[in-house]
């Protein structure tokens, strides 16, 4: 598709019609969702969850799992380390502070057709890779037509709306849309993370690599051992440093990750001092497994954080591919013999919710009846979506806690006579005498104590559920080729979903290898949700959207919801500062830094601060 300003050589009218948009069109030194003014103005200095003067120096070390072979984080391949963005600079930085506000990083201003039928970016002319090379406006063309062409399928349906990337001049860039109803797209473009084209002029983007990639971000890769551990280092000349947006941060001379085979292994080794910060994610752990003179004397502190981050959705997704989990009532029958309320009590010490929305903890979850809005968009598709989705609130089965789920059981069993199946020799078999079983797929050991009991209450009413555990390496690659039954999944949101809900929920992801539509969606309604919600022009618009689909995919019983909490949990060595204040959706640990080699002592009351839940 051409558009108008590519056609300035082609007549005066096009040429006056084009100036004459530009003119409306101002830059700007940040972008809001919905045109609504950023929290920081144009002159701000730093954030305000920072420390600006925060010193310099000292490594942090941190731990991951399983394992990594690739440094390539941009194709469906390979498992990628988890910290390489530290290499690369955006166009812009995401604030956590705000829901979906973009301010410059790599382009100094932005710019935003009235219309939306385009966005420019103006790039610093300070900005540098690591090797000295400026970043232009062909290295973002570059990298997005790389990512278009070799990149995870997510890239295609992120910017499935773009129709032309125009060079204006060496930077300064703008990209042309397909539609003017997709507020969201200007903001995701600016979080493309800018690859230097002269660098990969010679190498395959399509493949998988552990050579140390060239970028322009805070940090370089110096030493890494594959599967193991990587040794990241500060760019000392960072062309980036002294920005607004940067300054308080990254404040660490070197990031240091070692790989453990499971959580539990972790913790003995943040225990023994091997690394510096655990983010716990057991209740469990985090209720018993820090005890310690190091706890006690204030040498290691817990604290927890609060969280206002859409937790989005944890749970076991069923993969409807399969013959035996098309049918609506065999999911929601299975999921009735999931006891969360025994499970919290007994395994997480009553530190969990009940998920129950795919946008969970936000004003987007569907916790009440519809409302008029939103039923003006579930109306025409009234036939196509079950009928509790426009008349009642869908909640998760509800037990005493007590391991007797009498109630849920009987439930059960008659969704799956109503399925046409049967109990024969203590087995529940379907119409062709085919029993019901399926296979549970996981790689973390600690998921197995919540499966057990759930596997026991599956048994008792005839249905076989086979745990199997694999590698890290091997749960990546049967994710990606659609080959298991059941998994644990998790779906995350943000404050303003938009175009990544195709990935999650679309049609056109069902069969993209390495895309999040795991549980194999291929529904109309459910489509034309996830296009509303992308194109929502405003902010109620878009909380109405997202619980229409919210609704939808709740009573379609495509997961077992599972559990969240509303904090983030971490345990460290008291050798680092950080912030008084942090940022609303994020724990803001680049903004943390080091002061002293040697865990420091403080008084014990102190230490715990952070324990209750």
């Amino acid at each position: 598709m051409t558009h108008p300003l590519r056609a300035l050589l082609h007549g005066a009218s096009l040429l006056l019609l084009g100036f004459t948009s530009l003119a409306q069109a101002a830059p700007q030194h940040a972008l809001t969702l919905y045109g609504e003014p950023p929290k920081y103005p144009a002159d701000f200095q730093h954030f305000d969850y920072v420390n600006p003067d925060a010193p310099k120096g000292g490594t942090l070390r941190l731990a991951n799992y399983g394992g990594f072979d690739s440094l390539n984080p941009f194709i469906p391949k390979g498992n990628v380390e988890s910290r390489i963005g530290l290499v690369y600079d955006s166009l812009t930085y995401h604030s956590p502070d705000e829901p979906f506000t973009e301010y410059g990083l790599l382009a100094e201003k932005i710019e935003q057709a009235p219309d939306n039928s385009y966005v420019r970016f103006h790039l610093n002319p300070k900005a540098r890779f690591h090797d000295g090379e400026p970043v232009t406006a062909e290295d973002v063309k570059f990298t997005f037509e790389a990512l278009i062409e070799h990149g995870d399928p997510m890239y295609r349906h992120y910017y499935a709306d773009v129709s032309e990337v125009v060079i204006e001049d060496p930077l300064k860039i703008r990209f042309d849309f397909k539609h003017q109803n997709n507020r969201e797209l200007p903001l995701i473009l600016g979080q493309l993370q800018i690859l230097p084209k002269h660098w990969w002029a010679n190498r395959d983007f399509a493949k998988t690599s552990l050579e140390p990639p060239l970028g322009s971000g805070p940090y370089r890769v110096a030493k890494l051992e594959s599967g193991r551990t990587i040794r990241y280092e500060r760019v000392k000349d960072w062309w980036g440093q002294d920005l607004p947006v940067n300054r308080g941060q990254y404040n660490f001379d070197a990031i240091v990750i070692d790989y453990y085979r499971d959580m539990s292994v972790g913790l003995e080794a943040f225990k023994g001092g091997q690394f510096d910060l655990n983010l716990e994610y057991s209740a469990k752990d985090w209720a018993t497994g820090y005890e310690s003179a190091a706890l006690r004397d204030g040498r290691m502190i817990k604290e927890a954080f609060p969280n206002h981050n859409p937790v989005g959705m944890q749970a076991f997704a069923f993969n409807i591919r399969r013959p035996i989990f098309q049918d609506r009532r065999v999911r929601e029958a299975i999921g009735l013999l999931f006891d969360f309320e025994w499970s919290n009590k007994q395994l997480f010490f009553g530190a969990y919710k009940r998920t129950s929305s795919f946008f969970e903890n936000s004003e987007m979850a569907a916790h009440q009846l519809p409302d008029e809005e939103e039923l003006k968009i579930l109306e025409p598709l009234r036939d196509q979506l079950p009928p509790e989705v426009l008349t009642e609130v869908y909640r998760p089965p509800v037990t005493k806690g007590d391991g007797i789920i009498r109630e849920q059981k009987r439930r059960a069993y008659q969704l799956l006579q109503e399925a046409g199946y049967r109990i024969e020799n203590d087995r529940m078999v379907g119409p062709d005498g085919t029993p019901l079983t399926f296979e549970f797929m996981l790689f973390q050991t600690n998921m197995e104590r919540i499966l057990l009991p759930y596997k026991r209450n599956l048994s008792e009413l005839g249905i076989d559920m086979q745990i199997r555990r694999v590698d890290a390496s091997q749960f990546v690659n049967r994710l990606r080729n659609r080959d298991f039954d059941m998994t644990s999944a998790t779906w995350g949101q943000s404050n303003s979903p938009g175009n990544e809900q195709r990935e999650f929920w679309h049609s056109s992801s069902a069969d993209n290898p390495g895309s999040r539509n795991l549980i194999g969606l291929r529904d109309p309604a459910i489509d034309q949700l996830v296009e509303g919600l992308i194109r929502a022009d405003s902010r109620q618009s878009l909380i109405a959207h997202a619980r229409a689909l919210d609704r939808a995919l709740q009573w379609g019983f495509y997961v077992v919801p599972n559990y969240y909490v509303d904090t983030w949990r971490i345990a460290y060595w008291n050798k680092f500062g950080h912030p008084d204040k942090t940022p609303l959706y994020d724990y803001g640990l680049m903004t943390w830094w080091h002061k002293s080699d040697k865990a420091e002592a403080r008084p014990a009351q102190a230490a715990s601060a952070g324990d209750s839940q």
